[in-house]
């Protein structure tokens, strides 16, 4: 099955890529690895803000993790034409803005590692990453990178 069929099954549409906030691109290719800029998490279009430990429990901020993976779907489709290309991801660094005392920011990434492993399958097992950061930019909650390698 491919990755489009699984998308569709799952009622996921990828979004266009999304203009970048700063100086800096949304991917950059080398070689056959595809380095994906970091995405924040949005909710109905907007900013999905937030903190861990003070006003968003671990479920919802899986639920955001998920939604960013669907973000950074969109932008590799966008840089490498084909989904299918993607012989493996590498890994996911991802940012979870959280108080001091929050501790699951591990859990949190999980929305994003599930999906990518349930579209991708074996060659969606990643390494990873995952902080408690005391901001992200525009207040969101989460923000994921990925790193993608391609055939």
């Amino acid at each position: 099955m491919s990755i489009y069929d699984k998308l569709a099954e799952l009622h996921i549409t990828l979004p266009p890529v999304a203009a970048p906030a700063a100086a800096y691109l949304p991917f950059v290719q080398t070689g056959n690895l595809v380095f994906l800029s970091g995405h924040i998490a949005k909710k109905d279009g907007k900013v999905w803000t937030g903190q861990f430990g003070k006003t968003m429990t671990t479920a919802e901020g899986q639920a955001a993790a998920r939604a960013v993976a669907i973000d950074l779907l969109g932008t590799l489709h966008a840089a490498v034409g084909d989904l299918n290309r993607v012989t493996r991801i590498v890994k996911l660094m991802s940012l979870v803005n959280s108080t001091a005392d929050f501790t699951e920011q591990h859990l949190v990434t999980n929305g994003a590692s599930e999906l990518i492993g349930q579209l991708f399958g074996a060659c969606g097992a990643h390494a990873r990453s995952a902080f408690g950061v005391a901001q992200i930019p525009l207040g969101a909650c989460v923000e994921i990178e990925m790193i993608a390698e391609i055939g």
